[in-house]
């Protein structure tokens, strides 16, 4: 003790006991008033940072490191003063205090495990762990190792190698997890899954007899493994239930549900999605995600912010993104979509080509959507002209295939047949009678020959005729090749050609054609009539005839009448159609003047009409009869011709009452 006394010693006795059963608010109580008793006592300075610490009151405990850093120098306190500003977010500051330490004690070393993993220093970070797990034995190996599979699981999914394995026991939920995290990272899904399945039956084993942890504390600790499960079912197509998993965390209110903006599903609402990605905007989230995962998620928002027609937020978040990373190619293509759906194509085109001018180990994607641009556009000679200038896809089969066809669509055939030819001269230095060299020389002496280049042809024909001398087929191309060429070499090449009948099929005519399915049934010559064998009459088969139906008459048929020529035109078409007779006797009464009639007065005198010859003849003359006329009534209508006219049908007046 720095100062006697009795009461500064009950203080001290005080200190001991609240230290040693964890409270810490009591202790520090004591030790305040031991330092206004002796504020220079160093002991107390000590216990009063360490009270600080465990009550996490981090700055506190560091400005009281700061303020009497003379007193407590800097190897006392030096593992207090660098976890503070480890807990404080300042991990540049914490690695610098703990490499200025002149010892490396054990809890610096965990301390700086942990310092480096932050700082995605994972090599030197398993350097520490590795030597912490050979040097020390205590308590504390089974967390040492958890963190060390949790280096590796890091290195596996976000370092530029792949990590070795360390052999490490897998029997905790924990260990199991950080395993399956590493297979994800590896590309192996399903056996990352199935770890996953393990890990969760470990945990729920783990807290089975625990009788202080609920349902919900379990299910809570399980968000974690039933996030990864959702990842690995979304990387492998099974969106609906990722989506329903995602849910599930979510609805939990931790802070797993941040894995949910990492990749967000292609068919989800957008603005639901702008909601679960303001998640990501609570202080201290940027601490607990890896460099990867802030870039993913502000990739997404910024992708959200296209979709949402906000182009300046856009703009600015890929602007961020391209400032943190310039040789990524992901926000560059932001801002080409961006500029796309403001139809400035040109200016995509350009923003895209300054990007593979100044980083060309970056270029491949960035030239494949520029030639996607162009072609969007209508310039195919120029997309061409941009895919044959990426190195690393130019001599892909699929590449060749694509610019032989958008140069066929051109009908640029030359370009096509140098496409072919750069294509067969590659894969002949490098993998020369490989069935893709081969596989390329075939299709371009078929493109050749269908396009009547067979002079061209002829080289590539005799290439695959000399590794395959029993191919008939290219044999007969290559001949017919030569018989525009050189007459004489195709008559010589001819005599490789198997005879005919070594060629000919082996076939029964007639069971083929009689076959089940066969469309074309030769029909077999008559027998004469002596070679008629008389079969049975129980065998005989008798072929019935249908009788052809007689067509119904209409009634009162007459076969002597001539038929009427106008009898399949309407009625109203007819040339002796004259309307409806009904209502033109009638008497057209009231539509003079008040009063008077119609017609005139002169039509109703009868004394003016006596002298006028009768229109008909009278009962019991003979004129009718001796003139030979027929009566009006007794006429038939006569025949069509031209001089008579159609009657067009009177359309019927509409009546001003309603109904029928």
């Amino acid at each position: 003790m720095a100062s006697g006394g009795g009461h500064v010693a009950a203080l001290w006795t005080e200190v001991n006991r609240c230290g040693q059963n964890g409270d810490f608010a009591r202790a520090l109580k004591a030790v305040n008033k031991i330092l206004h008793e002796a504020k220079d006592d160093i002991t107390a300075l000590h216990c009063k940072v360490v009270c600080l610490v465990q009550n996490s009151s981090f700055k506190e405990a560091l400005n009281v490191m700061n303020n009497y850093s003379k007193l407590l120098g800097n190897d006392l306190v030096v593992f207090e003063k660098a976890y503070c500003e480890y807990r404080l977010n300042r991990v540049e500051s914490a690695l610098k205090t703990i490499e200025a330490a002149s010892e490396q004690t054990d809890k610096l070393k965990e301390l700086y495990g942990q310092v480096l993993y932050r700082l995605e220093r994972y090599d030197e970070c398993k350097a520490v762990y590795t030597d912490l797990i050979r040097n020390s034995q205590d308590e504390y190996e089974e967390e040492r190792k958890t963190n060390l599979s949790a280096v590796v699981a890091a290195m596996s999914q976000w370092g530029e190698s792949s990590p070795e394995d360390l052999g490490l026991s897998e029997t905790t939920y924990e260990l199991c997890y950080n395993a399956a995290c590493s297979l994800i990272g590896q590309g192996q899904l399903t056996e990352a899954l199935n770890k996953l399945k393990q890990a969760e039956e470990l945990c729920r084993v783990s807290f089975a007899d625990d009788t202080d942890m609920t349902e919900e504390d379990i299910e809570s600790e399980l968000a974690v493994i039933h996030s990864q499960m959702a990842y690995i079912m979304q990387l492998q197509g099974r969106t609906e239930e990722a989506l329903q998993r995602y849910n599930q965390v979510i609805k939990l209110n931790t802070n797993v549900c941040l894995s949910v903006c990492l990749s967000l599903p292609q068919d989800q609402n957008v603005f639901d999605s702008k909601k679960k990605v303001k998640l990501t905007s609570t202080d201290g989230v940027e601490h607990k995600l890896a460099r990867r995962q802030l870039q993913a998620i502000d990739f997404n928002k910024a992708l959200l912010a296209m979709y949402t027609n906000q182009a300046e937020q856009c703009r600015k978040l890929a602007s961020g993104l391209q400032t943190q990373n310039p040789g990524q190619p992901r926000p560059v293509l932001v801002q080409v979509a961006q500029l796309c759906r403001e139809k400035q194509h040109g200016k995509a085109i350009e923003q895209l080509q300054q990007f593979a001018e100044q980083h060309p180990e970056s270029a491949s994607g960035i030239k494949m959507t520029m030639a996607q641009l162009y072609l969007t556009q209508g310039h195919v000679t120029k997309a061409c002209d941009i895919l044959r200038l990426i190195e690393d896809f130019k001599h892909k089969q699929g590449m060749v295939s694509a610019l032989v066809s958008m140069y066929s669509h051109e009908e640029d055939i030359d370009s096509a047949i140098e496409v072919f030819s750069q294509a067969i001269q590659y894969y002949q230095s490098q993998q020369s009678g490989s069935p893709t060299h081969l596989a390329l020389v075939r299709e371009a002496a078929n493109f050749k020959l269908k396009h009547g280049r067979k002079r061209e042809a002829i080289s590539d024909l005799e290439q695959l005729w000399k590794q395959n001398p029993k191919d008939i087929r290219m044999l007969a191309q290559l001949i017919s090749a030569y018989s525009v060429v050189d007459a004489d070499k195709a008559k010589s090449l001819s005599k490789h050609l198997p005879s005919p009948d070594s060629m000919a099929l082996k076939v029964d005519v007639e069971e083929l054609e009689n076959s089940h399915g066969a469309t074309y049934i030769r029909k077999k010559a008559a027998k004469p009539a002596g070679d008629a064998v008389p079969k049975e009459q129980g065998n005989v088969e008798i072929k019935k005839k249908r009788k052809k139906k007689k067509g119904k008459l209409p009634k009162n048929f007459d076969p002597k009448a001539t038929p009427d020529p106008e009898r399949w035109l309407p009625m109203r078409e007819r040339t002796y159609y004259r309307g409806k007779k009904k209502g033109k006797k009638k008497e057209q009464v009231g539509k003079g003047t008040q009063g008077t009639t119609a017609g005139g007065s002169a039509d109703l005198d009868a004394s003016k009409t006596a002298s006028s010859p009768p229109t008909s003849p009278r009962p019991g003359s003979a004129s009718s009869s001796a003139s030979g006329a027929v009566p009006p009534r007794q006429q038939k209508p006569a025949t069509a011709s031209g001089a008579t006219r159609k009657k067009v049908p009177q359309k019927k007046k509409k009546s001003g009452k309603g109904g029928w």
